[in-house]
């Protein structure tokens, strides 16, 4: 499969990027050399190679949720700004 500028001008009309016309030349570059790289990987055997969701062997990373006691309102509002003593007071984004 062969790119073409105009398929590069498409997708970067489509990406919402504008390019000027050593941009669009450099980038057609680069995107034909992908391709091609993209194309040789497929010649590779993979039958018995183990599809994989990530790269790296990486397992939940997260903490688990444990639930605990949280900030009392008092101590949440005690180093805001503004405050009513209810609520943080912000100024107005969409209006009155």
């Amino acid at each position: 499969m062969s790119l073409t500028r105009q398929d590069v001008e498409k997708v970067a009309l489509l990406a919402r990027l504008k390019f000027d016309e050593e941009q669009l030349d450099k980038m057609t570059d680069h995107m034909v050399q992908i391709v091609q790289y993209v194309h040789k990987l497929s010649e590779l055997n993979t039958d018995d190679v183990e599809p994989m969701a990530h790269a790296l062997d990486v397992h939940n990373a997260l903490a688990e949720d444990v639930p605990r006691p949280s900030l009392s309102r008092e101590e949440a509002l005690k180093n805001a700004p503004k405050s009513d003593g209810e609520y943080f007071r912000v100024p107005a984004v969409l209006g009155e």
